[in-house]
């Protein structure tokens, strides 16, 4: 269990309260609408509402306290550029920040954000690769290279194993587990025999997925 800091408590900084409660985490959430602040407080330990660009509201926070602050003000970059600046002089541990441009990911990282989250960009490319390929029932990126994809079992694979397929060898692709009526099981071995009744998460370098999947 980590203690949380989130500030900014919009659409996407709720979404991220809502999972980190679920993951049992401390959450104390700032934000200077009144109303935000009383939609999030079901998900989170304790809430404020505030500047966050005023150095002593941040100071009585106990910013040292916390794992990791997340700023995910959004349509105000200078608030969202200063409170990340703030947070890093006074001594968070892991500044988090929301970007909605290049741009913007640029200058935060630059003052003091540990790193940036780009929530409409990371989106986006997720949704053009799902969405655009017959074969692709998840996508996680791992970086410009390399993901993860949860693909269909190719039918000239089923009923052999893993070994046999020798996907490592020839496609540089490595089979991480595979998922059976939305179950995960990640004990495979290279006797582990493919079926048409399930789907198969595997890792490597995009272009070689696309290869391997016709993707």
């Amino acid at each position: 269990m980590k203690n949380i800091l989130l500030i900014g408590a919009g659409h996407f900084g709720r979404h991220i309260a809502m999972q980190l409660s679920q993951l049992g985490h401390q959450v104390m959430a700032v934000d200077t609408d009144e109303e935000r602040i009383n939609d999030v407080l079901p998900f989170v330990t304790k809430a404020q509402i505030g500047d966050s660009t005023n150095a002593e509201f941040l100071r009585a926070l106990g910013i040292g306290n916390f794992d990791v602050c997340f700023v995910t003000i959004s349509g105000n970059f200078q608030n969202s550029l200063e409170t990340t600046s703030l947070l890093k002089e006074l001594g968070a541990k892991c500044v988090v920040s929301r970007a909605e441009r290049d741009v913007q990911a640029k200058f935060l990282l630059r003052n003091g954000a540990d790193n940036v989250v780009y929530p409409e960009k990371q989106l986006a490319i997720w949704a053009a690769k799902r969405y655009t390929a017959d074969h692709i029932f998840d996508y996680i990126e791992i970086d410009k290279q390399h993901a993860i994809f949860e693909v269909e079992v190719p039918k000239a694979w089923v009923g052999k194993s893993i070994g046999m397929l020798e996907v490592r060898k020839k496609f540089g692709i490595n089979i991480l587990g595979i998922k059976r009526l939305g179950k995960t099981d990640v004990s495979i071995t290279p006797d582990t025999i493919l079926s048409d009744d399930i789907t198969m998460l595997a890792l490597g370098e995009y272009n070689a997925l696309q290869k391997c999947f016709r993707i």
